[in-house]
Protein backbone atom coordinates (compact mmCIF):
# COMPACT_ATOMS: atom_id res chain seq x y z
CA UNK A 1 0.00 0.00 0.00
CA UNK A 2 1.12 3.60 -1.00
CA UNK A 3 1.24 6.44 1.23
CA UNK A 4 2.44 9.74 0.81
CA UNK A 5 5.16 11.73 3.02
CA UNK A 6 5.35 15.30 3.31
CA UNK A 7 9.05 16.17 4.28
CA UNK A 8 9.55 20.18 5.79
CA UNK A 9 12.52 21.99 4.26
CA UNK A 10 14.67 21.53 7.46
CA UNK A 11 14.59 17.37 7.16
CA UNK A 12 15.08 17.63 2.84
CA UNK A 13 19.51 17.31 2.75
CA UNK A 14 18.53 13.67 4.28
CA UNK A 15 16.33 13.18 1.44
CA UNK A 16 18.29 13.95 -1.19
CA UNK A 17 16.00 17.58 -1.60
CA UNK A 18 13.06 15.65 -2.02
CA UNK A 19 9.77 17.48 -0.42
CA UNK A 20 7.69 14.28 -0.66
CA UNK A 21 8.24 10.49 -0.74
CA UNK A 22 5.80 8.27 -1.98
CA UNK A 23 6.18 5.11 -0.13
CA UNK A 24 5.04 1.83 -0.59
CA UNK A 25 4.55 0.16 3.46
CA UNK A 26 3.89 -3.50 3.60
CA UNK A 27 0.97 -5.04 6.11
CA UNK A 28 0.28 -4.35 8.57
CA UNK A 29 0.25 -0.51 7.31
CA UNK A 30 1.55 1.72 10.61
CA UNK A 31 3.37 4.85 11.12
CA UNK A 32 6.39 2.25 12.55
CA UNK A 33 6.47 0.46 9.57
CA UNK A 34 6.53 3.46 7.52
CA UNK A 35 9.37 4.95 9.38
CA UNK A 36 11.46 1.59 8.62
CA UNK A 37 10.81 2.13 5.04
CA UNK A 38 12.28 5.21 5.19
CA UNK A 39 15.13 4.09 7.53
CA UNK A 40 15.88 1.55 4.54
CA UNK A 41 16.72 4.38 2.00
CA UNK A 42 17.13 7.17 4.17
CA UNK A 43 19.21 6.09 7.38
CA UNK A 44 20.23 9.86 8.28
CA UNK A 45 16.54 11.03 8.35
CA UNK A 46 15.84 7.98 10.53
CA UNK A 47 17.95 9.44 13.30
CA UNK A 48 16.11 12.80 13.17
CA UNK A 49 12.65 11.09 13.35
CA UNK A 50 13.20 8.31 16.03
CA UNK A 51 15.73 7.44 18.81
CA UNK A 52 17.69 4.30 19.52
CA UNK A 53 14.82 2.36 20.76
CA UNK A 54 12.64 3.22 17.44
CA UNK A 55 10.47 5.08 19.35
CA UNK A 56 9.28 8.86 18.10
CA UNK A 57 11.47 12.04 19.16
CA UNK A 58 9.92 13.68 21.76
CA UNK A 59 10.84 17.58 19.38
CA UNK A 60 9.20 16.06 16.21
CA UNK A 61 5.16 16.32 15.15
CA UNK A 62 3.81 13.27 12.98
CA UNK A 63 0.40 13.74 11.45
CA UNK A 64 -1.55 11.05 9.61
CA UNK A 65 -4.56 12.99 7.49
CA UNK A 66 -4.04 15.50 9.79
CA UNK A 67 -4.51 14.02 13.21
CA UNK A 68 -1.57 13.83 15.34
CA UNK A 69 -0.10 10.47 15.59
CA UNK A 70 0.67 10.99 19.69
CA UNK A 71 -3.17 11.38 20.55
CA UNK A 72 -3.77 8.32 18.01
CA UNK A 73 -1.74 5.27 18.66
CA UNK A 74 1.77 6.61 18.06
CA UNK A 75 4.16 4.38 15.78
CA UNK A 76 0.97 1.93 15.90
CA UNK A 77 -1.16 4.27 14.38
CA UNK A 78 -2.53 2.25 11.30
CA UNK A 79 -2.18 3.91 7.99
CA UNK A 80 -5.37 3.83 5.60
CA UNK A 81 -4.24 3.62 1.48
CA UNK A 82 -3.24 6.70 0.05
CA UNK A 83 -2.62 8.45 3.72
CA UNK A 84 -0.38 11.50 4.04
CA UNK A 85 2.20 11.47 6.82
CA UNK A 86 3.68 15.20 7.34
CA UNK A 87 6.36 15.17 9.59
CA UNK A 88 6.66 18.21 11.57
CA UNK A 89 9.70 19.14 13.87
CA UNK A 90 9.14 21.58 16.59
CA UNK A 91 11.12 24.88 16.11
CA UNK A 92 12.16 26.87 19.30
CA UNK A 93 13.96 30.49 19.52
CA UNK A 94 13.80 33.25 22.40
Amino acid sequence: MKVKVLIPGVLRAATDGAAHLDVEVPDPATLGAALDVLADTYPLLDRRLRDERAGLRRYVNFYVNGEECRRLAGPATPLPSGAEIQILPSVAGG
